[in-house]
């Protein structure tokens, strides 16, 4: 195992991560959506009940993803989540908001109310999926921060501090630009998409399918219009290519060099759009056709994974900076040391037997459908 191997094996397994977590967000996604799914009270705690089964490998898996990050691309993590703090702030303080809302929304003592926290809840179903795609976008867009690697050694520096935000905002600045705004809402909205097909497959109740069918076009006509969009704004753009010797610099149509360098990524790219329009068409034209969240998730993985790949392999700063070209990060100028990216490759071997556990009790709990007996039961929500 060379260096080299070592650093692209943990960018796939850090982008495995993270595409696995735009699947896992269909439980905000059908928060956002859960006062339209169930018009009753009572359906409306079959919607929460049922992405209250779900929501720990939702926050585990963000939790996973960003020490996998830590761990394999340091320089990433102090930068990003040091720098961009209030981004990041935001989006765990509504994953939080969403824990605690689950616990107490029908607590008895619960002064605020019911419709209190299940606000709290659309609130993380839309803010949650909003910002995390903004962050994605931030791989192609840029982000405004500096790389100062000789304040480590340099004893005239006031704080040895390696990367600094080159603003006040501290990531929210990232929402001015238009097309990270494109990608957050496409998020947003495939959230709901996922969200509403796995409603429809877990929830066993009538009315709430019929509605979902419904809601289902809904949500994927604006997410397939700004995906189209973003997407073609990515293959047209100029990228953030590396030279031989580690330099940044500007080359027109990078991403979709890299589509056309990768030729693989760009197969496994198309499966993924092929099987997400799969699961949302079946869904809308069948009405006996409940699985639909399970092509549609596959997809969207797949999907995910290519794009994350994309920005990072065959040569490409996967943080880009827009206030130093040169302090972009590579996976080169950015990773953990060769023992210790082998030592957690070694360790990562254990992945699959954690993989085959979560689909055992992901099978366990959703062994039965959920239906209105459940709300009666002492694990209701």
């Amino acid at each position: 195992m060379t260096y080299e191997f070592l650093q692209h094996y943990w960018c796939f397994i850090v982008s495995l991560l993270g595409a696995l977590l735009v699947f896992l967000l269909f439980v905000q996604g059908a928060n956002s959506v859960a006062r339209s799914l169930g018009q009753t009270e009572e359906g409306r705690r079959l919607v929460y009940n049922s992405t209250g089964r779900k929501w720990e490998f939702t926050f585990t898996t963000l939790v996973t993803f960003g020490g996998a990050f830590f761990a394999s691309f340091p320089l990433f993590y102090s930068t990003s989540f040091g720098g961009a703090y209030w981004l990041w702030m935001i989006i765990l303080f509504t994953f939080v908001l969403q824990a605690v809302s689950y616990e107490f929304q029908n607590k008895i003592g619960n002064f605020l109310g019911p419709k209190t926290f299940q606000f709290f809840l659309t609130l993380n179903g839309i803010v949650g999926p909003l910002l995390l795609g903004g962050a994605v976008a931030t791989f192609f867009e840029g982000s405004n921060f500096i790389v100062e690697k000789n304040n480590l050694i340099d004893p005239t520096a006031l704080t040895p501090i390696i990367s600094r935000w080159a603003n006040a905002s501290h990531g929210l600045d990232a929402l001015l630009n238009p097309w990270v705004l494109v990608l957050g809402f496409a998020v947003v909205f495939l959230a709901r998409v996922l969200g509403i097909l796995y409603v429809i497959n877990n929830v066993n109740d009538e009315d709430i399918r019929s509605r979902g069918s419904v809601r289902l076009i809904g949500a994927a006509v604006p997410f397939l219009v700004l995906f189209v969009a973003y997407l073609i704004h990515v293959l047209l753009k100029d990228g953030f290519a590396v030279d031989d010797l580690g330099r940044i610099y500007m080359e027109p149509y990078k991403y979709l060099n890299n589509f056309i360098d990768m030729w693989y990524l760009t197969i496994v790219l198309l499966i993924g759009v092929v099987l997400v329009l799969f699961g949302i068409g079946k869904t809308i034209l069948s009405k006996t056709y409940i699985g639909g969240i399970w092509p549609a998730g596959i997809g969207t993985v797949l999907t995910v994974l290519t794009l994350l790949l994309c920005s990072a392999w065959n040569n490409t700063a996967y943080y880009p900076s827009t206030a130093d070209l040169q302090s972009s990060l590579t996976l080169q100028n950015s990773c953990s040391s060769e023992f210790t990216l082998t030592t957690m490759f070694y360790v990562s071997l254990l992945v699959p037997f954690v993989l085959a556990y979560i689909v055992y009790a992901w099978r366990a709990i959703d062994a039965k459908k959920l239906d209105k007996e459940e709300l009666k039961t002492d694990h209701a929500y």
